[in-house]
């Protein structure tokens, strides 16, 4: 019989697991020193209240939809973290405002595997609700970076841009009345190039000359007060509106990883305002992080709109990309310090001593509960990555006393103070 598991789905031994608990405690440790409260919702949601609010694509193609046979309830799995949190403030009218949360959790999206890409993984989330102000956008921007440079990601860029200057070019500007099938190629960019979206463009029956200005613009780039010079001129309230708050958020971080970036829409039709994307240059692995403004996706539920912005966090694509980079590794095998070996079988009872006063003095132990010898006792402890073993035979039995060995080192010592040799040896 063949054992398997769902493609686009993954198991996690414990080497992955230390690795992936590490780097979002670490991501969590930033969200708390923003100030920022932990947060949680269903992996299930209605699919009643999920329909119409993240697009026909969305919600045709990439969701996982399916009925309760015993309730007859439709149901869809988490697709991603933001409108839970937008269900639930509409749910509590009453939460005071702003609202700053994070939330870390898996979801689920139903689209082909590939590298960086899975059908179920892992989001850490950061969103402030009830704020329009630009300083929300730039402290949920800033976040970012500061996940980015904690991570020792050196090669990166955060590109940024705002729906309303999108709406206000290519809509009033343009008279393009249904852009939604020229974001989606522009989205593509990256991954087809300039010819590539110029292909897919004509081919949607967009005349040259439209093609040609939504190339150039979408090579619109660079540091803001560039931008500015080539975008000021253009007499729309949406794209004046759009340059004030950027503006505003490049003034706030000033930092040389941030860049405006016309050719970014993101894919979600619920973004209002600013929106942004955190990309390494290497690995060729899309988006590590993104978000952006949206101000009616609350409104969606409650029948009133409530300001928001927030940030996604992909761990699994971080992840990838911080061991192909060499920033992150799964050397650490196990959590365990320290593996007690019995030097002889009637020493168990000693060693079961040891290793619950080593415990309780906070150190992560385990012992041999299979009884093996003492030399294959010691390998599985090699095995797990153990930093210190501690033996214990007749000798340490009759003084009270454990015999701890690391790094080629041996010292014996009285139970009293294995703990402090230990910590010794472990710093």
């Amino acid at each position: 019989m063949l054992v398997s598991i769902p493609r686009g789905f993954r198991d996690f031994p414990p080497p992955f697991m230390i690795l992936r608990k590490r780097v979002m405690e670490r991501v969590e440790e930033i969200f708390k020193r923003y100030g920022f409260d932990p947060f949680d919702t269903p992996i299930l949601e209605l699919w009643e209240t999920v329909k119409g609010k993240l697009g026909e694509e969305t919600e045709n193609r990439l969701m996982f939809i399916f009925p309760d046979f015993l309730s007859k309830e439709w149901y869809a799995l988490r697709y991603e973290l933001t409108f839970p949190l937008a269900r639930y403030i509409a749910m509590h009218p009453e939460t005071p405002l702003p609202f700053k949360r994070y939330h870390i959790g898996r979801v689920w999206r139903h689209e082909e595997p590939q590298k960086g890409r899975y059908r179920e993984f892992w989001q850490c989330d950061a969103d402030i609700v009830g704020s329009p102000c630009p300083e929300a956008d730039a402290e949920i921007v800033k976040l970012n970076i500061e996940v980015m440079r904690t991570f020792g990601f050196r090669r990166y860029v955060v590109k940024i841009n705002d729906r309303r200057l999108l709406t206000g070019i290519f809509e009033e500007e343009l008279g393009i009345a249904k852009p939604a099938p020229v974001y989606r190629s522009i989205d593509k960019l990256d991954k087809i190039g300039e010819a590539g979206v110029r292909a897919e463009l004509l081919a949607k029956g967009m005349n040259s000359h439209l093609v040609d200005k939504i190339i150039n613009l979408t090579r619109i780039r660079g540091r803001f007060e560039e931008v500015y010079e080539d975008l000021r001129d253009i007499s729309n309230e949406k794209v004046k509106t759009a340059l004030d708050h950027l503006g505003s958020i490049f003034g706030i971080i000033e930092d040389d990883k941030l860049i405006f970036d016309l050719s970014l829409v993101r894919g979600l039709e619920y973004y209002t305002g600013p929106v942004f994307e955190t990309i390494v240059k290497e690995p060729k692995i899309g988006s590590l992080a993104g978000g952006g403004r949206y101000d009616k996706l609350i409104g969606l539920y409650s029948g009133k709109d409530v300001p928001a912005t927030g940030a996604s966090i992909g761990i699994e694509r971080l992840i990838d990309a911080g061991l192909e980079l060499g920033i992150l590794s799964l050397r650490d095998k196990s959590y365990i310090q320290v593996f007690v070996v019995s030097v002889k079988r009637d020493s168990w009872r000693y060693a079961w001593k040891v290793a619950e006063f080593l415990r309780k003095e906070g150190f992560y132990v385990s012992l041999d509960l299979m009884r093996r010898s003492q030399s294959n006792q010691r390998e599985y402890a090699r095995k797990l990555g153990a930093k210190v073993i501690v033996f214990v035979g007749p000798k340490e039995k009759d003084k009270r006393s454990v015999t701890i060995y690391s790094n080629g080192i041996r010292r014996t010592v009285s139970l009293e103070n294995a703990a402090r040799t230990i910590n010794e040896v472990i710093s």
